[in-house]
């Protein structure tokens, strides 16, 4: 099973077929499209529709999430709807189970947040924009737990725009390590399994990492891949 992703093209109202014959072939190459977050600019319902025309009638299934800067101008669901309405899946503490090739897909997603990682992190304490700051990624973290634990197939991804582990943060100041991400997610994924997780949002990061619990990550965000979406081969344990 290929799994084709890329997260951060950063998409604009001019971007309008720049993006599209970098995506010609993809079906030859890979299974699915999976993106994580980020595609946008300014997160405006006119680059939403970019975006969807974009990626839309690829010869293969496309899942997304979206990430902080699809949020940024309040029109998250007008996006989500383009999206949508052109056959792209958009997930939010949600999973969906593809068919590919006789063996099955499940994609459990989240935007995600930040928060930080173990010992350096926020916590729900305080004043109520803290609370309400590091309470959000609980939430997320849980609704991306039940999302992996609704799946039952063959392979499993968890995507997400905001990291799970701080390794792919590396090349990145360590300053602004808790506005990248958190260990809730990683945590919420050794506890429910999954075979990868994939995620964007550090631009300056690495692509290689691993939970605490020994599951790969890798940062999808396409100025660390530099290319229009990377190809992992993934294999379906022996039954």
């Amino acid at each position: 099973m290929r799994i084709a992703a890329v997260g951060d093209v950063h998409l604009g109202v001019d971007s309008r077929g720049q993006w599209r014959p970098a995506l010609a072939g993809l079906d030859e190459r890979a299974d699915v499209l999976l993106l994580a977050g980020d595609l946008t600019r300014h997160g405006s319902a006119d680059e939403g529709r970019v975006v969807a025309e974009e990626f839309a009638d690829l010869g293969v299934p496309v899942v997304a999430v979206l990430g902080n800067h699809d949020y940024h101008g309040d029109a998250e669901h007008e996006i989500t709807a383009a999206l949508t309405d052109h056959g792209i899946t958009v997930l939010e503490g949600a999973s969906v189970t593809l068919n590919v090739d006789g063996s099955t897909l499940g994609v459990a997603g989240t935007k995600g947040f930040g928060g930080g990682f173990a010992g350096k992190c926020a916590s729900v304490f305080g004043e109520p924009l803290m609370r309400e700051f590091a309470g959000h990624t609980v939430d997320v973290a849980a609704a991306l737990g039940s999302a992996l634990d609704a799946l039952d197939t063959d392979i499993t991804i968890a995507l997400t725009h905001y990291s799970p582990i701080s390794d792919t943060l590396h090349g990145e100041p360590r300053e602004i390590y808790p506005f990248l991400g958190s260990y809730l997610l990683g945590e919420a994924i050794d506890e429910h399994g999954a075979d990868l997780a994939l995620h964007g949002h550090a631009h300056a990061g690495t692509e290689r990492g691993t939970t605490p619990g020994g599951i790969r990550v890798r940062n999808v965000a396409q100025p660390v891949i530099r290319a229009a979406y990377a190809v992992y081969d993934m294999h379906p344990a022996a039954v």
